[in-house]
């Protein structure tokens, strides 16, 4: 029996409540996303090295062309990736076949011969990286409770500044120990250890098959045994949709399913309410929608609009600082590559803790308050990480706003978690590549943009932040204009409103004369 297609057989697959748990997919989608950043920055701290001792010039720009070479694979292979993992009823194929990908991409760029091959390897690279950014957050939602979206989504997030965490600093380490294909390898005994755990996840749909949900694991999904005539192996496609208690215009109906023959025996068991959208949509086939469709859908929604826009200029930010934060450690602090490894180290800690307590309360306080809040006190440590006159002070700041810029993650995925859920036709997959997409334009102009600044502006470090600062005022803007169901502007104003109501400014001109009257004869009474 396959890992990856545990329903076709009759039995039951082994480990089947905790290979389909919320945690279980919660922590493959947090691996893979720590190993699609560990491959990826892992080469941060070495290739500017690299390119100067095989004779290369102008470093920090080709640095940013190979970043922006990622970026690129990233974003062509977003749009396809999204729509085949709506339209298809399997999230795990592409999971397995993208990090095959990943393995072959390191490979290629460990033996490159040349920079053009390292280019084809890092878009390879950038195509692997699609299908876990796109189709493993939409695995993720698709299996946990919309209460819990934000918490998940924050714990998974915590892999991307792992990923950081370990990438930069063991690339740093493995390069000047071993030699340049020590990194690579490293990277693909992780991407190695990712695989396992991805033919190990079994999807929601499936565990339905099979009288379990993980998204309501107390509950028990009780369903009856399919007729003598039916199959003896259990495929997506016999899935009885028939047995419905209940109006079928209804569309959270009491569903019996095939793994229970004997009701009797479940005397305490509570039946599962499930919708017939997720059983019939999701499990057999998702309803597939025009491009064009999903694109004008997301193009109305403002909701959508600034959340793809934090994801873009998140993407900008963190990437334009790649190829010119190793070089300016070097230039003011004479940093060697092992320094600038333990640098990063320094900044993706904070990180680690914003993410996932950022999930949390989004959970409790709502997207809008957190967005905005990790924005604004991001802000002031960028104006202070222009100053050169202490280290310590540097990256305290880098970490400071590490902390906070991660925390809008988490918000910001959540926020397009709950736009899909209020679109028909739009799905997880679309939303999360469009997010993709948003990210993925950022990350492939922001390494460019930042070479190409710090190479030839006079002041090119002090630039890069003051551009920053720049972005996050305007991400502060349209956050609270647009940020959440009822964003933070709305509730200001109506707040006003209810302190300072309009009908109570506005008097009726008959009370105003009589109020003059009165005032007049107070006057002549004062007088006599």
């Amino acid at each position: 029996m396959g890992l990856w297609m545990p329903f076709s057989s009759n039995r039951k697959p082994w480990g089947l409540r905790w290979r389909s748990s919320v945690w279980f997919i919660t922590t493959v989608v947090g691996f893979g996303i720590t190993t699609d950043l560990l491959v990826y920055s892992i080469i941060i701290p070495v290739l500017p090295f690299q390119l100067e001792r095989l004779s290369y010039h102008n470093v920090s720009s080709l640095t940013g062309w190979l970043l922006c070479a990622y970026s690129g694979g990233l974003v062509l292979s977003t749009i396809p990736i999204a729509m085949h993992s709506e339209r298809y009823a399997t999230r795990q194929m592409p999971l397995i076949f993208g990090l095959i990908a990943l393995i072959g991409s390191q490979v290629m760029f460990m033996e490159a011969p040349n920079y053009a091959v390292m280019a084809v390897a890092r878009v390879l690279q950038g195509i692997s990286s699609s299908m876990v950014w796109i189709v493993g957050l939409a695995l993720l939602c698709d299996t946990t409770p919309e209460k819990n979206v934000g918490r998940q989504l924050g714990i998974a997030m915590t892999g991307l500044s792992v990923g950081l965490l370990v990438g930069s600093p063991a690339g740093g380490a493995l390069y000047s120990r071993f030699g340049f294909r020590a990194p690579f390898i490293f990277g693909a005994i992780c991407a190695v250890a990712d695989l396992i755990l991805r033919l190990l996840l079994i999807e929601r749909d499936v565990a339905l098959k099979w009288g379990y949900d993980p998204s309501e694991p107390t509950a028990v999904v009780v369903m009856e045994a399919p007729d003598a005539s039916s199959t003896s192996d259990i495929q997506l496609s016999s899935i009885p949709i028939a047995h419905v208690h209940g109006s079928t215009d209804i569309e959270t109906n009491e569903v019996e399913a095939p793994m229970v023959s004997n009701k009797s025996n479940l005397p305490n068991a509570r039946k599962l309410s499930i919708s017939r959208k997720s059983i019939i949509d999701s499990a057999l086939a998702r309803r597939p929608t025009p491009l064009l469709s999903v694109i004008i859908k997301l193009s109305q929604s403002p909701r959508a609009l600034v959340a793809l826009t934090m994801s873009f200029v998140y993407g900008l930010v963190q990437s334009m600082q790649e190829p010119s934060l190793p070089l300016h450690l070097q230039s003011v602090w004479h940093f060697n590559s092992n320094q600038v490894g333990l640098a990063y180290l320094a900044a993706v800690l904070p990180a680690l803790i914003s993410s996932p307590l950022a999930g949390y309360y989004v959970d409790r306080a709502g997207s809008d308050y957190i967005t905005c809040i990790c924005l604004f006190l991001a802000l002031p440590w960028w104006i202070v990480m222009t100053l050169r006159r202490s280290l310590p002070l540097f990256i305290f700041a880098l970490g400071a706003q590490s902390f906070f810029v991660s925390g809008v993650v988490a918000p910001v995925t959540t926020e397009l978690a709950s736009v899909s859920r209020t679109m028909t036709g739009v799905g997880y997959a679309h939303v999360y590549g469009a997010f993709n997409l948003a990210f993925g334009i950022g990350t492939a102009v922001g390494p460019v943009i930042g070479g190409q600044i710090y190479d030839h502006a006079k002041h090119g470090w002090t630039a890069l932040c003051c551009i920053t600062a720049v972005l996050i005022v305007i991400c502060i803007t349209l956050g609270f204009c647009y940020t959440g169901a009822n964003p933070l502007l709305s509730k200001v104003l109506r707040h006003q409103m209810h302190h300072y109501p309009i009908d109570s400014i506005r008097k009726n001109p008959d009370e105003e004369s009589s109020s003059t009257d009165n005032t007049s004869r107070t006057h002549i009474v004062s007088r006599v």
